[in-house]
């Protein structure tokens, strides 16, 4: 790893509110000040897991969603 992640990834911020910042991004309506905040403390590693973590959770979500759907239809 880089020097640069090296540091990123020792921020101290807890994982919760990264899934926190992970959620409004999924919104789109995080405000300005909150994504600065976010940006300089948020951990990228955890970011990133909370991330992959949040959009298979969306996707299982959305196909259960649909097959249920499709079973009620029929």
């Amino acid at each position: 790893m880089s020097n640069d992640l090296k540091e990123l990834s020792k921020r101290k911020l807890n994982f919760f509110q990264t899934v926190k910042a992970v959620l409004w991004g999924f919104f789109g309506v995080r405000k300005g000040k909150g994504y600065n905040e976010d940006i300089e403390r948020l951990n990228p590693v955890h970011l990133i897991i909370a991330a992959v973590i949040a959009t298979v959770i969306f996707v299982v979500g959305l196909v259960l969603i649909a097959q249920w759907f499709v079973a009620q239809a029929v």
